[in-house]
């Protein structure tokens, strides 16, 4: 059970980091990979905060949503924008060139060491049952991803803005005819992925660590997470990260010596049963 617990809380964490790629790919349609960059952001914002300006750790998660939010904004108006209806290697290149930039600029900033990040003393420790250890931290992780994913899902689904975001990418123009300014809800979407990486990165520091090849290092699971969840599913993307997550976690218990191929495993049978996702549309249909 404990075991199922700490894959549920990783598996939390993946969907925390990659909810914002299921926005931007999924709904919008476009190749984000710098992704991680943003999520390494939130990170270096967060230990910063803490460790040098003595910032609360709890404190330091509005002020890297903020942030992360605002460079995600501008880099939609900037460089994005002009690549919305070009091919997905060119977006898929931009986006890696942004990834390799950001991982130099973090190597000179910060150099090459793990960052250290000390969690504030109730959100330490563990509540021990019988058969069950759970760490508050995770409890914590647990709680918070489930509420974002009820929160994100009612948005998208229920709300004026979320209407307006999924006519804008079934039909542009014929959103614009009806008086939907696309450009400013494709800018608030970017910032809205943006700012969701940038928690995930922070809340990610004490279970995954902090380096500047973390981009390149988590990229993979994020992309798994969005590709077996279902493009465009937030709910999907949810069930996929603690599907993925558990299923990591007793893999690399119980067969230490394979590393990460369970995960590996896991995404090609799924893939091979259902290649839309668990939760995609099915295209034939």
């Amino acid at each position: 059970m404990t075991i199922i617990f700490d894959g549920i809380a990783s598996g939390m964490l993946l969907f925390l980091i990659s909810v914002g790629l299921s926005v931007t790919l999924g709904l919008m349609n476009f190749v984000n990979l710098a992704h991680g960059a943003l999520a390494m952001l939130g990170g270096y914002i967060s230990v910063v905060l803490l460790n040098r300006w003595g910032v609360p750790f709890l404190a330091t998660l509005p002020i890297v949503i903020i942030v992360s939010a605002l460079l995600g904004l501008l880099l939609e108006r900037s460089l994005y924008r002009r690549l919305y209806r070009a091919s997905p290697l060119d977006q898929i290149l931009l986006s890696v060139g942004l990834v390799f930039m950001a991982i130099a600029a973090a190597h000179y900033a910060f150099g090459a060491q793990q960052q250290p990040l000390q969690l504030p003393l109730f959100l330490q420790g563990q509540i021990n049952w019988p058969g069950l250890d759970m760490g508050i931290y995770r409890l914590f992780l647990i709680v918070l991803g489930l509420l974002i994913a009820i929160l994100l899902q009612w948005t998208v689904v229920h709300t004026r803005f979320g209407g307006q975001l999924r006519a804008a990418v079934d039909k542009q123009s014929t959103a614009r005819g009806m008086g939907i300014n696309v450009d400013r809800i494709f800018s608030l979407t970017f910032a809205l992925g943006s700012a969701l990486a940038g928690l995930g990165g922070a809340l990610g520091v004490e279970l995954l660590g902090l380096d500047p090849e973390f981009p390149m290092k988590y990229l993979i699971y994020f992309l798994i997470v969005v590709v077996v969840g279902g493009s465009g599913s937030i709910m999907g993307s949810l069930v996929a990260a603690v599907f993925l997550g558990v299923a990591d976690v007793a893999g690399k218990y119980y067969m230490p010596q394979v590393g990460s191929f369970v995960i590996y495993a896991v995404m090609i049978g799924t893939l091979i049963l259902r290649p839309q996702g668990l939760f995609g549309r099915n295209p034939a249909r």
